[in-house]
């Protein structure tokens, strides 16, 4: 598979196979740059307890073409202030 240089490639779960088998791409989320020409693996990590065999042919993964930005990074002292500040994990919609 070939993809224009301004995009790169996502593997996510099937949502049907992680809700109804516990089985998931092992790294949750691959990425392929534009410029791999290789074999594509997605390596399956199984989160139940039921042992699972992977069948030839079978629809593990899903493949997302997403489009790169890019940007100018600019280096700052220090970052404007938001309502939300440094609040991280569970922080919002209260």
């Amino acid at each position: 598979m070939s993809m224009p240089n301004n995009c790169w490639g996502a593997i996510y779960a099937r949502s049907g196979l992680a809700t109804k088998e516990g089985m998931r791409p092992a790294n949750c989320v691959g990425v392929i740059d534009s410029d791999y020409r290789g074999e594509i693996i997605v390596a399956v990590h199984n989160d139940s307890y039921q042992i699972r065999t992977v069948q030839p042919n079978e629809r593990i993964a899903q493949f997302i073409l997403r489009e790169r930005f890019l940007c100018d990074w600019q280096e700052v002292e220090e970052l404007d202030e938001t309502s939300r500040g440094e609040g991280g994990f569970a922080s919002t919609g209260k």
